[in-house]
């Protein structure tokens, strides 16, 4: 059997692995880079239990099972631990420590409060996203995938006109019996050639600082007032490698051509720093190793594209996940290589079907 993967990104390099596992051929198509979009450039923060009560509970308590097995029986090391999180307050004008419900970790402000425990090293964890996803896809070429930088331009049918034959790449046919759809907000492109629901990205900014302090393992969700009427959400990851991720800036811009040309807002680098310095004084004169932007893949429904699409045989989508690609990475790929192999998942997918939004009539005409 023979698989194309449309994306590098985490979800297609765990699909690949475990299909490659499973002795399938697998070839990666990706445009710019393995791990050049969110994947490269987001927090990689893993939670067990936060979406108990949804449709990605199961997928989530799956995948979170799956990073640590894959952490501890992989030679790779992608920075990932278990780790405490906590909920903290904070502000630039004023001490706000009277509010605390308990001690914080000592690089925190002695101005800040602690909200409240979030997760514990039983339920949350974290890993560094570039060097996981890399890792992931190096392991499915070790196993025998392929990857080829370039662009998919359409699929090749098969004579009844519906059944997938094929991938065209960059005006070269590469023929298979499968295509997993998983180029993050860029499978828009492919409702081209198939009934895909919507697609859209939503931008996020974010800084990688190098502090002199010693940062324990703690991630920090942190409410910050600024000035008057003026409060930002930093979401504060130190790294086992002694850097420390802070996102928590979105913006709405339209998704451009490919990720090589993502830049970050003006000044929003400066907004990160100051919010996060209030919760995390060392990071006041830190260096700053990257400032970045990336688009996370969000659907109309909130929920991720996972399955089958409806009328077009052979093929697949695994798309949409929004702020938790990292953590079910894993999950979706050991899934969607059960969908190809073996027909069914051990995961009911049902709530993740492409088809539940194209009845609606909310997906575009092929």
């Amino acid at each position: 059997m023979q698989v194309i993967i449309c994306g590098g990104g985490v979800i297609g390099a765990c699909s690949a692995y475990f299909l490659a596992r499973r002795g399938v051929s697998v070839t990666v198509v990706e445009k710019t880079g393995v791990a050049s979009a969110a994947s490269g450039k987001s927090g990689g923060f893993l939670a067990l239990d936060w979406n108990d009560g949804s449709p990605l509970a199961a997928l989530a308590r799956r995948s979170f099972e799956l990073h640590g097995q894959l952490a501890e029986q992989c030679a790779h090391d992608w920075g990932y631990r278990r780790l405490d999180t906590l909920s903290v307050a904070a502000s630039a004008t004023r001490d706000v420590s009277e509010f605390g419900r308990g001690p914080l970790p000592d690089w925190v402000s002695p101005c800040a409060a602690l909200q409240g425990p979030l997760g514990t090293s039983q339920t949350t964890a974290q890993v560094h996203p570039a060097q996981f996803t890399q890792a992931m896809m190096q392991m499915a070429q070790d196993a025998g995938a392929t990857v080829i930088i370039g662009s998919a331009r359409s699929l090749i049918r098969h004579a009844d006109g519906d059944t997938v034959a094929g991938v065209l790449v960059d005006g070269q046919a590469h023929h298979c019996d499968a295509v997993v759809i998983a180029m993050g907000p860029w499978s828009a492109l492919a409702a081209a050639w198939l009934p895909l629901p919507a697609v859209h990205g939503l931008k996020g900014n974010s800084v990688v600082f190098r502090p002199d302090a010693q940062i324990s393992a703690h991630a920090l969700f942190s409410e910050v007032e600024l000035g008057q009427r003026q409060m930002l959400s930093p979401e504060i990851y130190p790294r086992p490698d002694g850097t420390v991720y802070v996102c928590g800036l979105s913006s709405q811009q339209p998704l451009p051509e490919n990720s090589a040309i993502v830049l970050p807002d003006d000044g929003a680098a400066d907004q990160i720093r100051n919010a996060a310095a209030t919760v995390v004084p060392a990071l006041k004169s830190a260096e700053i190793v990257a400032e970045q932007a990336c688009y996370r893949p969000v659907t109309n429904d909130g929920l991720p594209l996972i399955g089958a699409i409806a009328g077009a045989p052979g093929a697949y989508v695994a798309t949409g996940h929004s702020v938790w690609g990292i953590l079910n990475a894993p999950a979706t790929g050991e899934a969607i290589a059960e969908l190809i192999v073996d027909g069914q998942s051990a995961i009911d997918l049902t709530a993740f079907r492409p088809e539940r939004m194209v009845k609606s009539g909310r997906c575009p005409s092929p």
